[in-house]
């Protein structure tokens, strides 16, 4: 048991720390956690560097907890509770940790959510998308993404208590979903004093930069923190 539990958690971080967002604005010679929104995520590679290599980020960091479920499944076969691998759920649950708490950045890293997504992928596929759609109306209805994670924190773990009727994969992930809510804190407090980029930002770019009186010229956004 205590060995499923820590190699599950071990699998989990390893490919959690693998920070792509990171090594993508290291390599263009600034840190991502100085600029924008100042998460070393897919969201702010989108604000900083635009969409597509935001959404490849958000789709490297959805696969990584995945492929730690998968990897934490097969290596502990016996780790289930009813249809769930609770040690793929425990393993999804070290990436997001993992990608919060990176140890080469300083355990400051990104806010959980697309692994969050990889874990939920790992339980099932059907489930993912059902809950990606109900996550993007919201986000489309309220404006923010942010009103995302913090729903799903909550949806997630009573959906999956609910569809397979076992508490132990909720109980893991609901340790994730604290997590996220914690990392959102921050993002509530931007709303409350209008500094919370807005959601159409992903299509008129350029209202929400004048918005701000930050530069946007299509490609890069370097000279504040917003």
């Amino acid at each position: 048991m205590i060995n499923t539990i820590l190699g599950s958690l071990i699998i989990g971080y390893f490919f959690g720390c693998f920070n792509l967002s990171y090594m993508i604005s290291k390599f263009k010679g600034f840190d991502i956690r100085h600029v924008g929104s100042g998460n070393a995520g897919a969201s702010n590679v989108v604000i900083v560097i635009g969409k597509k290599i935001g959404l490849f980020v958000a789709l490297v960091d959805i696969l990584k907890a995945f492929f730690a479920f998968r990897l934490a499944e097969g290596f502990f076969p016996e780790a289930y509770a009813g249809a769930v691998s609770w040690a793929g759920v425990l393993a999804g649950v070290g990436a997001v940790i993992g990608h919060i708490l990176p140890f080469y950045m300083g355990f400051k890293g990104g806010k959980g959510l697309a692994c969050f997504g990889g874990t939920v992928l790992g339980i099932d596929f059907r489930l993912f998308f059902i809950l990606f759609i109900i996550a993007l109306l919201i986000a489309i209805i309220t404006d923010y993404i942010c009103f995302a994670p913090i729903t799903m924190a909550f949806v997630v773990p009573a959906t999956v208590w609910y569809v397979y009727e076992t508490w132990i994969p909720s109980a893991i992930i609901s340790i994730a979903s604290a997590a996220i809510l914690i990392k959102h804190r921050e993002n509530i407090m931007r709303i409350r004093s209008g500094e919370e980029l807005r959601f159409h930002f992903l299509w008129r770019r350029k209202d929400e930069s004048e918005r701000f009186g930050i530069r946007d010229d299509g490609k890069e956004i370097f000279n504040r923190k917003v």
